[in-house]
């Protein structure tokens, strides 16, 4: 990897420290890069999104959801220069007045110095309590 292109871990951090500013956090992605988080599809929601402008997009509608979502305790637990996986987690509140509190797990993967893949996990049911009106009661069934 080139020294002055950025490593995984450093576009990790940068992202975590940046989800409050979504044009800065997309700016981080590769032009065709991708966020998932696969687990929201059982919940309905769009969890594969490709593309700088769709991710800002896609930030955007999640601070309208959040507006104070903020990232915390970054924990970096396998490093390598094109690859990283840590874990961080938001402790807020929704726009709705629900609190939110999530542990989030990251891959990311790294290309030349952009975010290629980010993939994400994090906890179901807490997410639709915090997101739904009604919590579980308003998750769709499986399909």
């Amino acid at each position: 990897m080139n020294a002055s292109l950025k490593t995984a871990r450093e576009l990790l951090l940068d992202y975590t420290s940046s989800i409050a500013v979504p044009e800065r956090a997309a700016a981080l992605f590769a032009e065709d890069g991708v966020i998932e988080l696969p687990y929201l599809a059982s919940l309905g929601v769009k969890w594969h999104v490709q593309g700088r402008d769709n991710i800002r997009a896609f930030l955007d509608g999640l601070l309208k959801n959040v507006p104070t979502f903020r990232f915390q305790g970054v924990e970096i637990l396998i490093d390598t220069p094109d690859q990283v996986f840590g874990e961080y987690s938001v402790e807020t509140t929704t726009a709705a007045g629900r609190k939110f509190s999530q542990l989030y797990a990251g891959r990311l993967v790294a290309k030349n110095g952009k975010i290629a893949l980010l993939r994400e996990s994090l906890d179901l049911v807490r997410a639709a309590r915090a997101i739904f009106p009604n919590g579980l009661a308003d998750v769709p069934p499986p399909t």
